[in-house]
């Protein structure tokens, strides 16, 4: 039986109504009616939806929380990547960012009058919201900035978040940034409740965000008060959008989306500090956390000029707030051994709550900074959370300092596998040198094998891993690809499906390329820039293998410190009997033509040391002119080098080229050398 008109138009009209009334409550924090009336528009929709149920659509209001809980999250590609923010801990460092933007941008005013788009750095989860045709079709974690986790299901239950825009004018694809997080009284409020029904409470308001959002079942997400604010956009497809990033927040604002109230426009450097200054000391009086401030050039354009450098945009910086710090005592230090056998010391401390945690343990970094801050057990010491995240000791009271203090020594043997601990000439940190012998050591190597960035084998945990280390069910990462699914499923809290999933996961992970394979090997210093670089460089692993040091060295940013390192590892037999069992395993990847670094250009031949800081531009700028022309950056002085290039607060590597004569260069005779090519 067909639905009247009149019926359709009425389900049209409360739905126009309800959502124009969640934007004025959530997104202008201004209502127009009573909550009862609300309610009653709420309803009545329920009622003619449940009546007509073939009449019920996706973006409508009632249809928030109708999702099914899921068996785990899929994975989502950012079109464009979610890239991270630098970050300043000073004026200066904030000084410096302006300053480097001014020389880019050739401003004559110093950039007095250039504009920046400032607002709050939100403490809680990064996500993305993409719209087609005015709904809400996905939601994602930023992820690693380029692969996220979709949470679509979780976030259509966050009011703040229209299920369809306002207005008829928005693009056909809209991809929106924001952070969702809960609010300080609605953090307090759900943790009361917690404590009350005896539930697990949330130690501070950023993890009870990315908590929520990491829900399987959606109605449980509902029931968590959590708000969002969008910062940015991403994918923009039929439409022209504002030039300014101020306009355009404030065009998001108008299709429904909500945007932080504390957002402002200041001039120049001054205006950012003003802006910081003045949000920092009403910090606390703000209704949900914060830990700093985040500054973007306003002009869209010249953001685009501006460009970006590895994974940040040259536009934009979080400011971060100063570290909160309390004192406590320093109960005793133990040493903890990671995947590459560092010894780090770990303070054992006197429970304190710190920026919005109880901290019990800190980082003493090294022998180094142990001797250096005269740090003793017994002492009261200071511990900060250095960027509201790491705590570390920062210093001792040494006024409190008792009676029968020990100094912290280093062990001589590994408190692992009691192997000899060594401490290389140069180096601050000392190693076990146990290698794969070392479980401590096993189990870190198997963790970052695994990891996302590296083989990517999801399901495979940091427990589980510890399982199959600890029952000696596998030993290197070649192991790992003959676990049987029998044998998974026998493990502790492992269930068929999810014997199943891992199996799987570790089946699909075979497919890989070489710098994920060669990051995932875990050899010191080599991170995922240098892994590419290195895979990029020799097109494949018999070339890297059989690679000469001097030849390792010709790969953009691999200096004599790490074509060591990969030498070394690859000198090491075992090293080369697990890469033959991964390969025999199935672990495979495509392998490329070579692409060597340019050896044609002016600066063939030559080799740069970069070292200080420099005014007009970055030293990741200058190295990318400097290759541009066919020239080589390494990362430490030899008397190989032809040019060390010094900024300001130059150090070692200065006076090491001015011992064995190597020509220096100040960034005035550096242009100028530039400029004659």
């Amino acid at each position: 039986m067909a639905v009247s008109k009149d019926v359709v138009d009425k389900i049209e009209s409360l739905r126009e109504q309800i959502r124009h009334h969640n934007y004025l409550y959530h997104v202008l924090d201004a209502p127009e009616i009573p909550d009862i009336e609300y309610d009653r528009l709420v309803r009545t929709l329920e009622a003619l939806e449940n009546e007509h149920p073939e009449l019920v659509t996706p973006d409508s209001p009632t249809q928030r929380v109708g999702a099914r809980p899921v068996e785990t999250f899929g994975t989502v590609e950012h079109r464009l990547p979610m890239l991270s923010l630098g970050n300043a801990f000073s004026e200066d460092e904030v000084r410096d960012f302006h300053r480097r933007v001014v020389g880019r941008l050739e401003l004559s005013d110093e950039g007095g009058q250039l504009a920046y788009a400032a607002e709050p750095k939100l403490d809680g989860a990064a996500v993305s919201l993409l719209y087609v045709n005015g709904v809400l079709q996905l939601g994602a974690t930023r992820g690693d900035g380029r692969r996220g986790e979709d949470i679509t299901h979780n976030v259509r239950t966050i009011d703040a978040v229209p299920l369809k825009l306002i207005g008829d004018d928005y693009p056909e694809t809209l991809e929106v940034r924001g952070e969702v997080f809960m609010p300080k009284a609605g953090f307090e409020a759900y943790n009361e409740r917690a404590r009350e029904t005896g539930e697990k409470t949330f130690v501070n308001p950023r993890n009870a965000a990315a908590g929520s959002l990491r829900q399987l079942d959606p109605k449980l997400t509902a029931e968590r008060p959590l708000d969002i604010y969008v910062y940015s956009v991403g994918v923009v497809e039929g439409r022209e959008i504002p030039d300014s990033h101020n306009e355009v927040l404030d065009q998001l604002q108008a299709w429904g989306l909500k945007t932080c109230p504390e957002r402002s426009v200041g001039k120049g450097f001054d205006g950012c500090l003003a802006y910081y200054e003045e949000l920092g000391a009403r910090r606390e009086s703000v209704s949900y956390e914060i830990d700093g401030v985040v500054y973007k050039v306003d002009s869209r354009a010249e953001q685009r000029e501006l460009g970006f450098v590895s994974r940040a945009p040259r536009w934009a910086l979080a400011h971060k707030f100063p570290a909160q710090e309390e004192m406590t005592v320093l109960k005793g230090v133990e040493f903890q051994v990671g995947r590459t056998g560092a010894l780090t010391p770990v303070a054992r401390l006197e429970p304190i709550f710190v920026g919005g945690v109880t901290v019990s343990n800190a980082t003493l970094h090294n022998m180094d900074e142990v001797n250096r801050k005269d740090v003793r057990i017994g002492d009261t010491v200071i511990v900060r959370r250095a960027g509201d995240v790491i705590p570390e000791v920062v210093s001792v009271i040494k006024s409190r300092r008792p009676k029968g203090v020990r100094k912290v020594k280093l062990p001589a043997r590994c408190p692992v596998c009691d192997s000899a601990v060594v401490r290389e000439e140069g180096e601050a940190v000392a190693r076990c040198t146990g290698g794969l012998y070392c479980s401590a050591q096993r189990v870190e190597a198997l963790k970052h094998f695994v990891s996302r960035r590296a083989m990517d084998i999801d399901g495979l945990g940091a427990k589980l891993i510890e399982q199959l280390v600890n029952t000696d069910r596998i030993k290197t990462p070649a192991d790992i690809y003959s676990l049987a699914k029998e044998e998974v499923a026998s493990l502790e809290r492992m269930g068929e499906k999810s014997a199943q999933n891992l199996v799987a996961a570790i089946e699909q992970s075979k497919e890989t390329t070489l710098a994920r394979f060669l990051y995932s090997l875990g050899i010191r210093e080599v991170g995922e820039a240098t892994a590419a670089g290195v895979a990029a460089h020799f097109g494949g692993l018999n070339g890297i293998i059989g690679a000469t040091e001097e030849e390792l060295e010709m790969v953009p940013d691999v200096g004599p410190v790490v074509a060591a390192r990969i030498r070394a590892f690859f000198d090491e037999e075992h090293n080369r009997q697990v890469i033959a069992r991964l390969k025999k395993a199935g672990v495979h990847w495509k392998e490329t033509a070579p692409q060597p670094a340019p050896k044609d250009g002016p600066l063939a031949d030559k080799v740069f040391v970069l070292t200080g800081t420099l005014a007009s531009m970055t030293r990741d700028e200058a190295k990318d002119r400097i290759q541009a022309l066919g020239g080589k950056v390494t990362g430490s002085v030899s008397k190989k080098t032809d040019f060390v290039i010094y900024g300001e607060k130059a150090g070692s590597k200065l006076k090491k080229a001015q011992d064995l004569d190597v020509e220096t260069l100040d960034e005035g005779q550096f242009e100028a050398l530039l400029s004659e090519l």
